[in-house]
């Protein structure tokens, strides 16, 4: 899934440093995913040459370009190369290199849509755009002239869909963008005139990877010099690049599609899992804090319940992958931080399975095994969980479902999980109705297999 580019042209101060780019993952023909699992596209075609031609190493980490520039903001990774615009706003913080493309916009509306023709009928509409492009720009510094409004989108085939269903009546977009999911059958058609936008560079945090960024710019140069530079934008806006796939039936996009889908679910399964186990340890832990004797124990244990169940959990995701790293200067893995976060948020919930399971059980059960001479901890190993079990099964299951479901908010930081993989399909294909019903019985398979399975234990348990 990930590039890594080599080269042996130019030597650099660390010969074994290998740097982290990352990248959107919805934005073809600049990056997208082919059916081989690689990120391809101009920008990717181009760090490759790039590096080849420079000497470095480096790996790609897609993660969508809001969580591209974030990750790029708080040090998780040394440079962001994903269509981004040179902006004055951008170069108070970040470096940008030579612009290595100028961009426009253009505006585009449903195919059988013939009442929008020009700016003037926007007028008391609403307009999609996707979040940090050139499109989402000009649409805001013309809404109030021309009287509309607009709603923003993380992923470019979500704001095609809007348009397509009638949601919104015109996007704005950056126009090789724009034109490239056209003739790959996104549903609309460009109308008006191409408006002249900024250009794209690539990207490090301010006064970082200085050396990083000289390489870029030299590489840059020598695949302009040579002739390669044209190639590769030839492979992607050239006569015959831009050929409209079209005619996957369900069946077949299925079939392509099931081998990075079970990637996409086995992530899931794993996410799933492993989180699970750490939340029922915080959860018994906790959930003892809850029902303890000792004031100091259960204040922690409503402290830590409220917190976590208090936020969102995108918040959460966003807090530990970036603002901790950020404020404490360290990197961290994506499934490190998506593993943290679920474990977290799951456990909170779990904390308050267990105390409750715990208080449902009679206070006679504790007292006559108290009486027998039994210690509290073994008491309630012994005598009051067990009973217990039997009443915390079903919200168990219930909150492994739900955190089975909760591993797609993942995607935001990065991780190519279930429904992050169908983004990604979707963006090279735009096949969005049936790339989404393939997900959803992925899920739905999962999730009644778990059900079942909880429900024969719940039977053998109160057998």
């Amino acid at each position: 899934m990930f590039g890594t580019g080599t080269g042996a042209a130019a030597a650099q101060t660390d010969p074994d440093k290998t740097y982290v780019i990352a990248t959107d993952v919805t934005f073809a023909p600049f990056e997208f995913q082919n059916e081989q699992g690689d990120f391809v596209g101009i920008d990717m075609d181009l760090l490759k040459a790039i590096a080849a031609d420079q000497g470095f190493k480096y790996t790609v980490k897609p993660l969508g370009f809001n969580a591209a520039v974030q990750a790029l903001q708080s040090r998780q990774v040394d440079g962001v190369i994903a269509g981004m615009s040179i902006t004055d706003d951008r170069k108070l913080v970040f470096d940008f290199s030579d612009p290595y493309f100028d961009s426009g916009v253009q505006m585009a509306v449903a195919k059988s849509n013939d009442d929008i023709e020009s700016y003037e009928d926007l007028r008391g509409k609403r307009v999609a755009v996707k979040t940090g492009t050139e499109g989402a720009m000009f649409a805001d510094s013309v809404k109030d002239r021309y009287g509309f409004t607009t709603v923003t989108f993380d992923d470019s085939a979500s704001m095609y869909d809007d348009v397509k269903t009638g949601n919104s009546v015109a996007v704005f977009d950056d126009y090789p963008v724009l034109l490239y999911g056209i003739a790959q059958g996104n549903g609309l058609k460009a109308v008006g005139e191409k408006e002249a936008g900024n250009s794209y560079g690539f990207a490090v945090s301010k006064g970082e990877n200085a050396e990083l960024l000289t390489k870029f710019n030299a590489g840059l140069a020598n695949l302009r010099a040579s002739g390669q530079y044209d190639e590769i934008l030839q492979t992607y806006l050239g006569e015959g690049a831009q050929q409209a796939q079209g005619g996957n039936t369900f069946f077949s996009l299925f079939k392509d599609s099931f081998p990075l889908l079970m990637k996409g679910l086995w992530l899931t399964l794993v996410l799933t899992v492993t989180s699970l186990a750490i939340a029922l340890v915080l959860g018994l832990v906790f959930g003892f804090f809850r029902v303890s004797t000792s004031r100091i124990l259960r204040g922690i244990g409503v402290t830590y319940v409220d917190i976590f169940r208090g936020t969102p959990l995108l918040v959460q995701a966003f807090f530990i992958y970036f603002g901790i790293p950020a404020a404490l200067n360290f990197q961290m893995p994506a499934m490190t931080a998506g593993i943290i976060t679920l474990s977290l948020n799951a456990g909170a919930y779990i904390t308050e399975i267990i105390r409750g399971g715990i208080q449902s059980v009679d206070k006679g059960q504790m007292e006559a095994a108290r009486s027998l001479g039994m210690g509290y901890l073994p008491a309630m190993r012994k005598v009051v969980l067990p009973q217990a079990v039997r009443t915390m099964m079903p919200s168990f299951v219930n909150q492994a479902v739900i955190t089975l479901k909760d591993t797609s908010i993942l995607s935001v930081i990065g991780i190519a999980e279930l429904t992050q993989t169908g983004k990604i399909i979707i963006a090279r294909n735009f096949e969005s109705f049936n790339m989404w019903l393939i997900v959803g019985i992925f899920y739905f398979v999962i999730i009644m297999a778990l059900t079942k399975l909880s429900d024969r234990l719940e039977k053998r348990i109160n057998a």
